[in-house]
């Protein structure tokens, strides 16, 4: 496995610090407001320049290519129309063993772009466009950073393993970041599990907690889960094959 440069996992990290910090704003931010739109306006505009500067990043230091680069956009185009077939309906979730496969082969940089892009192209075809978008597309550029980081193994059980067990981990996060964001205008202001502006981290994450067990997000997140485990026990001995083949084309080494 070649090292990947400094800049390249300066400019990962900051981006998922930068990400989760948005989505964990209830936590952090002692406010009342509860402007969904103005929220979610300012994530996008924070967003896009985020995806344009890993991608330029990624290619300036060589963990894209051009070649890299062309699978990448065509990854985009397949998963954007593989979760139509989802979409989240009842906790069926469809775009996520593509990202966590493409991810693996071709590390964090590639995941993360892969996984915002084909969110937002996915949404531009029909699976929804609103406030929740650019959250949608940082949590799957999360899922993508850490695939990419995952361990790799040469013998095939291991690496099904390893997926599935990401897999499950990746679905209850997404939906707890999911969950979290949007969190303070759902749950409304008088009740056990409402944000309470400035209570401080400790209390409001006891109040999210108890709002995801009320709501039955977590039976959610375990269709998710188990959705993108099967999927990828299905597809991953093929598609593992298929992508290592055009990495080695591309003269990409994992």
């Amino acid at each position: 496995m070649t090292r990947q440069p400094l800049l390249s996992k300066i400019s990962i990290s900051l981006a998922a610090l930068a990400s989760i910090l948005m989505f964990a704003w209830p936590l952090l931010i002692a406010t009342d407001s509860r402007n969904e739109n103005l929220l979610a306006q300012g994530v996008f505009m924070a967003l896009m320049p985020l995806i344009i500067i890993i991608t330029l990043v990624e290619f300036a230091t060589g963990e894209i290519g051009s070649r890299q680069l062309a699978i990448l956009g065509v990854m985009t185009a397949i998963n954007a129309v593989v979760r139509l077939l989802g979409a989240g309906t009842a906790g069926i979730e469809t775009a996520f063993f593509l990202i966590i496969i493409g991810a693996y082969v071709f590390r964090s940089g590639f995941g993360f772009i892969l996984g915002s892009a084909s969110i937002l192209v996915s949404a531009l075809l029909g699976a929804g466009v609103g406030p929740w978008l650019p959250f949608q597309m940082m949590a799957a550029g999360l899922i993508g950073i850490g695939a990419g980081a995952l361990p790799r193994f040469k013998n095939k059980l291991p690496q099904l393993l390893t997926l599935c067990a990401y897999a499950i981990l990746a679905s209850f996060v997404y939906g707890a970041l999911m969950t979290l964001w949007n969190w303070p205008f759902l749950a409304g202001t008088d009740s056990s599990v409402s944000y309470e502006a400035g209570a401080g981290l400790g209390p409001n994450l006891l109040r999210f907690l108890n709002y995801e067990i009320v709501t039955g997000g977590l039976l959610w997140d375990a269709g998710r889960a188990i959705t993108t485990c099967v999927l990828i026990l299905l597809t991953a001995p093929a598609l593992l094959a298929t992508l290592k083949r055009a990495a080695n084309r591309a003269g990409f080494e994992g």
